[in-house]
C-alpha cells in the first residue's frame, strides 16, 4: 500500500511538472505570432517567399539577381525594421503552401488580395493597385477612357481580367485577342487596334521600354497586391503596416515607383 501511494505521488509530480514546463515554455516563446517577430529579430533577417518571374515586380537580372518594385520596397521595409533580406525564389502555385510549412515568413510576389485567399493567409494593408487600365497610342489619340472604347477595335490576351472586362462592354466594335500581351502592344503600335486593356503594373513596364505608347486615363478595376502573412503572424503584419505607411508618408514609396513606373 506505501509502495502504491508513493506510485501515484510520483506520478502526480510528474503530471504537475509536465504542466508547468508546457506553460513554461509558453510563456517564455509566446504564442505563433510572437515567436515568428521573435525570431526575425533575433536571427536580423526577413526571409521572404517571392516568385521572381513577374516583371517588373520580382524578376532576375543579368547576373541572377533579384529585382523589382517588390525587392525596392521591401529593402526600405527591412531598413525601418533594422533587418536584413532573404529572397526565396520559389513557383507561385506553390507558394502559400510554402508559406504554411514555414518555409519563409511572408510572401511579397504581387500577390492580388482575394477573398478566396484570405481563407488561407492575413494580408498587409494593400500596397499597389493592379488594376486594368486602357493604353493607345501617343497623346493625341481619340481613346482617353472607357467611354470612348465604343466603335473601336479594341487588343487584349486572350484568357485575362482584360479579356473578361472588355467582353463586357457593350458598343466595342471588335475584340482582338492575342495569346501574349507584347503581341496585343505590337498589333497596337501598328496600327491594326486602337486600345489595350491590360493590368496597369504589366502595360507600365511595357511603356517603360516603349514610350510612343500612353496610358490614358484612370485604372477602372481595382486589384490590390498585398503581402501574405500565416494567420497567426498577426505582430509580423502589423510591424510590416507599420512600415508601408512609413514608406508613403516619407516619400521613399512615391520615389520607387517613379523608378520602375514612370
Amino acid at each position: 500500500m506505501l509502495r502504491k501511494k508513493g506510485y501515484l505521488l510520483i506520478l502526480a509530480l510528474i503530471f504537475v511538472f509536465s504542466i508547468s514546463t508546457v506553460a513554461g515554455a509558453w510563456w517564455i516563446f509566446g504564442s505563433d505570432e510572437q515567436a515568428t517577430w521573435d525570431k526575425v529579430q533575433a536571427e536580423g533577417k526577413l526571409v521572404v517567399g517571392m516568385d521572381a518571374a513577374y516583371k517588373p515586380f520580382e524578376y532576375q537580372d543579368k547576373n541572377g539577381e533579384i529585382v523589382g518594385f517588390d525587392v525596392d520596397v521591401l529593402k526600405e521595409v527591412a531598413k525601418k525594421l533594422d533587418i536584413k533580406l532573404d529572397l526565396q525564389n520559389t513557383s507561385f502555385d506553390g507558394i502559400i503552401p510554402g508559406l504554411q510549412a514555414k518555409k519563409y515568413d511572408l510572401i511579397m510576389s504581387a500577390m492580388t488580395i482575394t477573398e478566396e485567399r484570405k481563407k488561407a493567409v492575413n494580408f498587409s494593408d494593400p500596397y499597389f493597385n493592379a488594376g486594368q487600365v486602357i493604353a493607345a497610342m501617343g497623346d493625341n489619340s481619340s481613346v482617353k477612357g472607357v467611354k470612348d472604347l465604343e466603335d473601336k477595335i479594341v487588343a487584349v490576351q486572350l484568357g485575362t481580367t482584360g479579356d473578361l472586362k472588355v467582353s463586357e462592354m457593350e458598343g466595342v466594335k471588335e475584340i482582338k485577342r492575342f495569346d501574349t500581351i507584347p503581341e496585343a502592344f505590337i498589333a497596337l503600335q501598328n496600327g491594326q487596334v486602337e486600345a489595350v486593356v491590360n493590368d496597369l503594373p504589366v502595360t507600365a513596364a511595357y511603356i517603360k521600354e516603349h514610350p510612343e505608347v500612353k496610358i490614358v486615363g484612370e485604372p477602372f478595376t481595382t486589384e490590390y497586391y498585398g503581402i501574405a502573412f500565416r494567420k497567426e503572424d498577426t505582430e509580423l503584419k502589423e510591424k510590416i503596416n507599420e512600415a508601408l505607411a512609413e514608406l508613403k508618408q516619407d516619400g521613399t514609396y512615391d520615389e520607387i515607383y517613379a523608378k520602375w513606373f514612370e
